[in-house]
């Protein structure tokens, strides 16, 4: 139970990375990932990196540049250009669904305009999960200059997508659904330089 805690990834360039243990049946047709992160890195980074063997950005979170998110499905992405940081905790969640391929994305807790991603596509089970890297390979592959250094914490992955006040619960800390990755009950295995903290402000 991570709760009120936080992976601080120490090193910037950095060669360490959390792989996280999710039970997935089956493939995904829909899904949310949520998660929180606090950085002053304004060189690219990863913050979500969920690979198969066919599709090394399967699900990706990724942030460009300050003031930009991208999420990738199935190695195709959109973009997202929200505020220039604060220097402060940034809260995102994206959501996606193949039915439509609308891709939702919420940050700090307001959503911001859908796009379309994808429509059709199913994504694999069979996953390495990272944080901190982005995959180029499955479970490796790395180019340290998009790794993530700072600290990250709220991970969540669910299978389906959120609905607006479960989005803003998940930005609030509130109760959440049983979840396919939760950072209250989370597996994770860390390699490298990463040590988990008490989170030191709100």
């Amino acid at each position: 139970d991570l709760y009120r805690k936080v992976f601080v990834f120490r090193k910037d360039p950095s060669d360490a990375y959390v792989v996280l243990r999710a039970k997935l049946e089956q493939p995904l047709q829909n899904f949310t990932v949520c998660l929180r992160s606090y950085t002053d890195l304004t060189r690219p980074y990863s913050l979500f990196s969920y690979a198969t063997k066919a599709q090394d950005n399967e699900i990706l979170l990724f942030k460009p540049k300050p003031g930009e998110y991208r999420l990738y499905v199935g190695g195709k992405f959109v973009t997202f250009r929200v505020p220039e940081g604060r220097g402060d905790w940034e809260h995102v969640c994206a959501s996606w669904e193949t039915a439509t391929g609308i891709a939702e994305f919420w940050f700090n807790g307001k959503p911001w305009p859908r796009k379309g991603l994808q429509r059709g596509y199913t994504v694999g089970a069979e996953a390495a999960i990272l944080l901190g890297q982005e995959q180029d390979a499955f479970g490796g592959g790395f180019d340290v200059y998009n790794s993530f250094s700072g600290e990250l914490a709220d991970v969540y992955l669910w299978d389906v997508g959120l609905s607006p006040d479960k989005m803003r619960a998940a930005y609030l800390s509130l109760r959440l659904p049983p979840a396919v990755l939760a950072w209250k009950s989370l597996t994770y295995e860390v390699k490298g330089d990463m040590v988990v903290k008490p989170r030191l402000r709100e």
